[in-house]
């Protein structure tokens, strides 16, 4: 085991992935000489050169254009849009064109694309920089979406979603980048729509993913502390969505708590309840809770943004209070 950043996993990923398959390649604005907004492509256009890595004009529309191009034509762009906010722009030819072109054309066609692009808040990028959509576009059929938490399953799901006839959206945090985990020095591909429990309970069910994981990570040691034991369920990815592994952990303890960085209204999280009690509903002794921001835009003053995205002690504090 090696401990890396989720930087350097994901650029792991892309590295081998590119010298495993010469139709690999990227493109997205400062991916090249810059070598990427985030620095996760530094060194690329040097080693794979500019037909590999593609700078490309500041339009997400034109990025997501050629990207949708290039895969039906047979190659395997991953196409980075700088901000997940951004996507906005992006939405019509990954929408109305990637996720519909296999099922129209009754999967003759294969549409291998990979979408990377940073959401999230806690790095003071303020309203139209700081979004959670993943619950848009986990609603569009054709569409799978990844949402890792830890660096290796970061690499490992993007090792998956870049070999896949799918296209993926890919949505990385934006504040931690530099977080570290242990990642194997083997190559590793995880199956994407499989959930992992990253901590074994009984007392209640937490599930969460992206940065709000590795919160919850550090609210259930605390909770232990406090002789409350949680069992913490990873979905990894949320289309397709792994429901049977949180419906099996919800049997055991018979309790749900789902914590998640996007506003609770119209989040994720109801998505889960809702499949839980449609299909666990004998297994539950209480109603599940949901965690969420509120229903605000992210803002941009340092302890607004703390106050709106949900942090370690309030997901410790919310636990409390449902299991009293």
């Amino acid at each position: 085991m090696a401990r890396i950043t989720m930087r350097e996993a994901i650029s792991q990923a892309l590295w081998e992935e590119m010298e495993r398959d010469p139709n690999v390649f990227i493109l997205g604005e400062e991916v090249g000489v810059w070598g990427g907004t985030y620095a996760v492509t530094k060194g690329f256009y040097d080693h794979f050169g500019g037909d590999r890595v593609r700078d490309t004009p500041i339009s997400e529309m034109a990025i997501a254009g050629m990207a949708v191009g290039a895969a039906l034509a047979g190659w395997r762009p991953v196409a980075e849009i700088m901000y997940c906010d951004f996507l906005a722009h992006a939405a019509d030819a990954i929408v109305n064109n990637a996720a519909k072109w296999r099922y129209m054309s009754g999967g003759n066609v294969a549409l291998p694309l990979v979408v990377r692009s940073p959401a999230g808040g806690g790095a003071g990028y303020a309203a139209q920089h700081s979004q959670n959509l993943e619950a848009w576009f986990a609603h569009i059929p054709g569409l799978k979406v990844v949402m890792p938490g830890l660096p290796r399953d970061a690499r490992g799901l993007l090792k998956a979603a870049i070999r896949d006839d799918n296209p993926v959206l890919f949505l990385e945090h934006k504040a931690h980048y530099t977080y570290k985990g242990e990642v194997p020095a083997a190559e590793e591909v995880i199956e994407l729509g499989v959930a992992d429990i990253k901590r074994q309970g009984s007392d209640v069910t937490l599930v969460a993913w992206s940065k709000t994981l590795t919160f919850c990570l550090e609210a259930v040691e605390l909770l232990a502390q406090e002789g409350i034991d949680v069992e913490l369920v990873d979905p990894r990815t949320l289309q397709p969505l792994d429901i049977e592994t949180v419906c099996t952990s919800v049997a055991k303890t018979g309790r749900l708590v789902v914590a998640h960085e996007a506003v609770r209204f119209g989040g994720l999280g109801g998505e889960i309840v809702a499949q839980v009690v449609e299909q666990a509903w004998d297994s539950l002794q209480a109603a599940p809770l949901r965690i969420g921001a509120p229903f605000v835009p992210v803002p941009y003053s340092e302890p607004m943004e703390r106050f709106v995205v949900p942090q370690v002690q309030r997901i410790v504090d919310e636990v409390k209070r449902y299991l009293a």
